[in-house]
């Protein structure tokens, strides 16, 4: 009877799921309930948001068992669609969908998780593909780096304005309702803004996965940190400066908290990175780091990869989902090495000024994200 039904597949399979966004409030057990985003693309491929906390990446088939989840159907209904349209095994059917819900759930059910996660597919360069829509916009909020307003240096010097929190708010709402999962607040320092936290807030309410880039030292203020954690911010990436005892403070504050903290290591040519900073850095119970250089030469290539291995055998993870900060030289992450490779990659940054170029320090401006809509911006970079 698997057989026959394998050969002779049942005439009424439902079609392939439309791609879209879909919701579903999940309850499992008498565990707290999850919210869950399916974004299924066009070519079948998706982005799973979890809790307005993860994002998980999603092949073709994790996508459409992922989908009947989200429609209610239980493990032997899905595995029974998914047995019949791919004349596999109910078996082996049934089998990938309660592997994959586990999984979903363990996530879900996870603390201080990496925000960026892939699943039913072997892990993808980002900047080998064009995805239908960003995974990731990085909102710059300011360019100032002090509170006594110093603007960055290294910042476009056309950029003289800030938008207001009900402009950032009206960014934030039309790029999810285009499908962009995922938002980063940098600058220049975010944290001088004291609506930070109201901003975190509505992106998590409308859905989106939250986080933030900054020097740390706000971090050291109890009272800003636990307004940041209520808010719902998902993770933190700090620039660490071990001569600065306050980012030093903000780091250990925030690594007491709930929320994925990584450090960001920046590599001065021929300086890399000293013993004492690995021992700090573990002593201080870091697990996660981003690293780039201040250039793309080919010494600082080797450079960075000489610190990588490092930071592997010292049994760092290595995140690479995050955005990197300001730096010289053309200020984008070392790894990518051509304007080729940065318009391929799937994500977005906006300016103080809502101006949406497609990287930090590309200067190529693609719209303005309060006057033109997403499908246009996005379209220059997709259709390249």
């Amino acid at each position: 009877m698997e057989l026959f039904k394998r050969l002779f597949p049942s005439p009424d399979i439902p079609e392939s799921p439309a791609p879209g966004i879909y919701h579903r409030m999940l309850i499992e057990g008498v565990g707290a309930p999850h919210r869950f985003h399916l974004r299924l693309d066009p070519d079948q491929s998706a982005v799973l948001i979890v809790d307005a906390a993860v994002v998980l990446h999603l092949n073709p088939t994790a996508a459409e068992h992922a989908f009947y989840m989200i429609q209610g159907l239980d493990d032997r209904q899905a595995a029974e669609i998914i047995a019949n349209r791919y004349r596999v095994s109910l078996f082996q059917a049934l089998e990938d969908q309660r592997r994959l819900r586990d999984q979903i759930l363990t996530l879900a059910s996870t603390p201080d998780l990496d925000p960026v996660v892939y699943l039913g597919m072997e892990r993808q360069d980002p900047t080998k593909f064009r995805a239908q829509v960003p995974y990731r916009l990085d909102c710059a909020l300011t360019y100032r780096i002090d509170a006594s307003g110093t603007i960055d240096p290294l910042a476009r010097e056309r950029v003289d304005s800030e938008l207001d929190r009900d402009a950032w708010i009206s960014i934030l709402e039309s790029a999810w309702n285009f499908g962009i999962p995922h938002v980063t607040f940098t600058g220049g320092e975010p944290t001088l803004r004291d609506d930070l936290p109201e901003l975190v807030a509505h992106a998590e309410k409308l859905g989106q996965v939250t986080g933030l880039m900054t020097d740390g030292q706000r971090l050291a203020d109890p009272v800003f940190l636990e307004q940041l954690d209520q808010a719902g911010l998902d993770h933190i990436l700090i620039v660490y400066d071990p001569g600065n005892p306050m980012t030093v403070q903000g780091l250990k504050a925030a690594l007491s908290t709930e929320i994925f903290t990584a450090v960001h290591l920046l590599i001065k040519p021929g300086e890399g990175i000293s013993s004492p900073t690995w021992q700090e850095m573990a002593h201080l119970g870091v697990s996660a780091i981003s690293i780039s250089t201040l250039g793309s030469s080919h010494e600082q290539l080797k450079e960075l990869e000489a610190v990588r291995g490092e930071a592997a055998d010292r049994g760092f993870d290595l995140i690479w989902d995050l955005p990197a900060p300001y730096g010289e030289n053309n200020p984008v992450r070392a790894e990518l090495e051509s304007e080729q490779s940065i318009t391929a990659q799937p994500w977005l940054y906006v300016e103080p000024d809502g101006d949406v170029l497609p990287a930090q320090g590309v200067n190529r401006i693609l719209g303005n994200a309060l006057r033109d809509p997403w499908e246009k911006i996005w379209g220059l970079i997709r259709d390249a």
